[in-house]
Order: structure tokens, then sequence, then C-alpha cells
């Protein structure tokens, strides 16, 4: 894991926009894929919640395809991990969540055509 002390110097060095920092997470987000299903947890919907603030800090509420899923313990510390090295993220806080439980109504239609339900 990326040391959180010189990650909080890098993100008060590089200071960026809220709104572009956000852009920049979700695209963080792109690169992490369920290990299951080959699409990014963004676009098939598991991210349930994302906050980013002005100072860095990212907060998300996620969930995984099923409870019963394999990396349900490992996979939070994967995506912060992947999100500590995004420029400007001071903190990341995962919270994995069960309700409501995920369902494939909330694949992007991205997801949809990549998996070829359209």
């Amino acid at each position: 894991m990326i040391d959180k002390v010189s990650n909080i110097a890098d993100a008060q060095a590089q200071r960026v926009p809220a709104a572009q920092l956000r852009d920049n997470v979700i695209a963080a987000l792109r690169t992490i894929f369920d290990p299951e299903i080959p699409v990014n947890i963004y676009d098939l919907g598991l991210v349930y919640d994302l906050n980013v603030d002005e100072v860095g800090n990212v907060a998300i509420r996620m969930t995984l395809t099923a409870p019963a899923c394999p990396v349900a313990e490992t996979f939070p510390g994967t995506v912060e991990s992947r999100l500590y090295s995004v420029p400007g993220v001071n903190e990341v806080r995962v919270e994995l969540v069960w309700d409501p439980p995920w369902t494939r109504d909330k694949l992007s239609e991205a997801a949809r055509l990549q998996l070829g339900l359209l």
C-alpha cells in the first residue's frame, strides 16, 4: 500500500479541482475489473456512491455481484490502493455494502454492450 503520509503531501502539492479529481477517480475505477465478469467495477454498477471533496478525500460505497464472492474481504483494499495512486487523492474510504443487492439493472450501457446484452 502507498504510504499515506507521503500521499497527503503529494495531494497538497498536486491540488486538483474536485470535478477533475472525480473524473480521474472514475477513470481509475474503470481500470479495476471484477474477477468473474470481464467488465470494470464502475460500468458494472458496483459503485453505488462516490463522493470526492475539494481537498482530495474520496468516499465510496460499493458492492460486489454476490455476497459469497471470493474477493469480498480483499477487494475494498484493492480499490483503496488503486485510488491512492490518483494524483490529488488525499484519503480514501471504501465501504462494502450489500443493500441494495446488485442486479443486472445496474450495468451501464457500455457494459451491456460489452456483455452482449443489448
